[in-house]
Formats: structure tokens, sequence, C-alpha cells
């Protein structure tokens, strides 16, 4: 089978949560007008990183933020991977991405697991616990947050169950716009796995995003990429490829675990 997405790469409205709300909705009409399977929005598109005023702005319990990707799926016969939203629990707020399919059900819900200190997360944001794995489209696939791709070792944990995609939502900085891409075909390469990764565009007060949404496949091969504008990312694959190729270099049956300290 054949997966199409579209990467809604855009531009966040700075702790304005309603504009972003109207943005993404125009955005996922346009792309599903291209009869896409899976439609996929950066990190943090509800508010951008406006972390000091998030106690305002949060989303409480990820209701509102939920209910309106899950209404846009239903509207739009398409599963989402909604990128991620500010969430407001009892314990604290969470950097969170829902995932819901076609119908608007609720298919799964990962926290950060990795909170990046260079832009202040770990003072206003509480990590998450649990993995990012579900399926989608009937595809065994997981869901990471930006800083969590550095982590090879969070990755592969998401990679043993032969998940064969792996979606990354961002709001990755312009300045290591090399890193983004090196660690995402890494990422690709020794799970042998499809990743497709979202990142967003534009400024705030302190920081330059570089977008640079793109697909790679599992042998490491970009499939699609976008520049550094506004844009919506088309690309499709075959997951079933991962099979392949996971028959062709067998790392996963060669793994020695007993050797690896973590």
């Amino acid at each position: 089978m054949t997966l199409k997405v579209a990467l809604i790469q855009m531009n966040i409205s700075f702790g304005n949560p309603e504009a972003n709300y109207e943005k993404v909705r125009t955005k996922c009409k346009e792309a599903s007008e291209k009869n896409v399977d899976v439609i996929v929005l950066p990190e943090l598109w509800t508010t951008g990183y406006d972390l000091t005023r998030l106690d305002e702005i949060a989303d409480v319990n990820g209701e509102k933020s939920y209910s309106f990707i899950a209404e846009l799926a239903k509207d739009y016969n398409v599963s989402i991977v909604g990128g991620s939203i500010p969430k407001e629990t009892d314990k604290g707020i969470t950097n969170t991405l829902f995932v819901v399919n076609r119908k608007g059900e609720f298919v799964s819900e990962y926290s950060k697991a990795h909170l990046f200190r260079l832009m202040d997360e770990e003072k206003y944001l509480t990590e998450g616990n649990d993995e990012g794995s579900f399926i989608l489209e009937n595809i065994k696939s997981a869901g990471v947050i930006c800083y969590d791709i550095r982590f090879p070792e969070w990755i592969r944990t998401h990679m043993l169950d032969q998940t064969k995609v792996l979606y990354v939502v961002a709001e990755w900085p312009k300045p290591r716009i090399d890193h983004w891409r090196a660690l995402l075909i890494s990422r690709a390469i020794e799970n042998q796995c499809f990743v497709v990764a979202c990142n967003r565009v534009g400024t705030d007060p302190k920081n330059e995003f570089g977008g640079h949404s793109l697909i790679v496949g599992p042998w490491g091969e970009v499939i699609v990429e976008a520049e550094d504008k506004e844009t919506i990312l088309y690309g499709e694959f075959n997951p079933e490829e991962v099979d392949k190729v996971r028959e062709t270099i067998p790392i996963f049956t060669d793994r020695r675990p007993d050797l690896y300290k973590l």
C-alpha cells in the first residue's frame, strides 16, 4: 500500500492560539484536497514557544486542541498526527502530541520525554514518561517530539516491535538545521524505517526556525524535503518496503542487547 502524507510546515503565531487554529484549519482543508491519508502538524502549533505565558494559554487537559483536530479529521476524512500542544494537567504542563484517525477517534497521546534546556523547557514543562507507539492507517508507527531525536536509544525503543514509520514533530532552530537533517537520516538508517518529520518556520522573540520538513526512507534516502518557507510538503511511500530492507540487512536479528549498557 502507498501512504500519502502532508506535512504542514507553518509559521506559528506567538502566543495566539486562536490565530493558529484558523491557520491550521485552512492548511488542513488545502491538504485534504490532495486526497492524503495523514496530515502532520508541527510542535507547539497552538502557542509557539511562549513558555512564560503557558499558565494562561495552555490547553486544559488538551480538550480544545484534541476536539479541534478530531473535528478536522472527520470533516476531511484524514488521519492527523497533531503536532503537539501545551497540555495543562494537575501535575503540570506537558508538551503533548495527539493522534486521531479518519473518524476523529483517539489513537494515541505522547508527551515529550526529553526537555530542551537551551530553550528553558524544563522551567515551564513537565516530562512525559510513556512511549509514543501506535497503529495508524493499519501501520505500526511511533511519534516523538523534536529534541527526542538526539536520543537514539529512545527511538530504538519504539522500533523493536516491527514499527515501520516514525513521525517527528518539531520547532527546530535554524542555526542547527544541519543537525536536524543528519539526525533524521541517521535514525532512518539505523532503524530501517521511514521518518516523516514536520518542522516549523518563522521567528519568535528569541529564535528563528529552519523548516526543512522531510520524509526519509529506510535506506536513508531523502524522498521529499521542503526549504525554509511556509509550505505544505507532500510525499508518498510504501511502508512495506521496510520489511525488504530489514531482510537484506537483518540488524534487529543481529542485535546483542546483552552487551549494551544504557
